[in-house]
């Protein structure tokens, strides 16, 4: 019943004590600003990019999961369901009727929007504006329209999520806030509070695992009681499911007031970012980060290149 635990999706997966530090996943130990800005990279080259593009940096995050050195039971069963909910997604956009804007009144007469010269003696060529349809079985029908909003939203959501998660599995919540304090340390000179920030940011990476607990708790509870939800009806099982949304809502409501007591008793003080992580030095991470820096602007080259609509 531990579907939750199963699925680490957005926890930090701690590395096996008992494993060398060279035999070490080179995710994990690649510097967390440079995954944060190739986290960033993913989130946001997608936006306004053509198809190529958008499956390319799908093929990418593949390519280094495949070869990020993390275990085969870290993903083994949140990839292929990601995978599944993005091609679901994809699938039910491709083939939803796509609303498209009425035709504008034409200006020049349509006899000057010439494709090729034809044979000698034939009309010449013109647009007949006929949308571009790839299936059409019954009420079924994609056009081109449909199958661009498919593909957009299919590797939009995977690029999300999976990089996000690739980024929350290998990197601890204090480096990921060392990171971000890190970027936001020129905004300190205005004024900006960005040490209370990134521990406010540390409470809340640190609170996750607690929400996820809780639910997995009360799923269990549920699971034991063998709850028949055809016999109920569906008033009784709604009743039942916002039962279980107020306990969750209530238990972590009581998480979170314990630990502001817990923090309140120890003084209410926070560490400063600086004392939270210090990136370790050494010849083998220069390389690596120094590499992983060349790419990602090799990355953002190519996106100014060939990755436009």
């Amino acid at each position: 019943m531990d579907v939750l635990r199963q699925i680490p999706i957005g926890q930090y997966a701690a590395p096996d004590p008992a494993e060398p530090p060279g035999g070490a996943s080179w995710l994990r130990r690649l510097d967390p600003r440079l995954k944060l800005a190739w986290s960033l990279v993913f989130l946001v080259t997608p936006i306004l990019a053509g198809p190529l593009w958008r499956l390319s940096l799908v093929g990418l995050l593949l390519l280094i999961t495949a070869v990020s050195g993390l275990s085969w039971r870290l993903w083994r069963r949140s990839l292929p369901l990601l995978l599944a909910l993005a091609l679901l997604v994809g699938g039910l956009a491709a083939f939803l009727p796509a609303g498209s804007a009425p035709p504008a009144a034409l200006q020049r007469p349509p006899a000057e929007l010439r494709l090729e010269p034809g044979p000698p003696g034939t009309a010449p060529p013109e647009r007949s504006g006929t949308p571009w349809v790839l299936l059409r079985q019954g009420p079924l029908v994609v056009t081109r329209r449909s199958a661009e909003l498919g593909l957009n939203g299919a590797t939009l959501l995977f690029t999300l999520v999976h990089s996000a998660n690739l980024l929350l599995l290998s990197t601890s919540p204090e480096q990921l806030v060392w990171a971000i304090s890190w970027l936001l340390a020129p905004l300190a000179r205005l004024g900006w509070p960005v040490e209370r920030l990134g521990f406010t940011l540390l409470l809340a990476l640190r609170f996750l695992p607690l929400v996820q607990e809780e639910l997995q708790n009360l799923l269990r509870s549920v699971a034991t009681r063998a709850v028949n939800f055809k016999r109920l009806g569906w008033k009784a099982g709604l009743g039942l499911v916002l039962a279980v949304g107020e306990r969750l809502l209530a238990n972590v409501l009581l998480r979170a007031e314990q630990g502001a007591e817990a923090l309140l008793a120890r003084g209410g003080c926070w560490l400063p970012p600086q004392q939270l992580h210090r990136p370790a030095a050494g010849a083998g991470r220069a390389l690596l980060n120094g590499t992983a820096a060349g790419v990602l602007l090799g990355l953002l080259v190519l996106r100014w290149k060939v990755g436009d609509l």
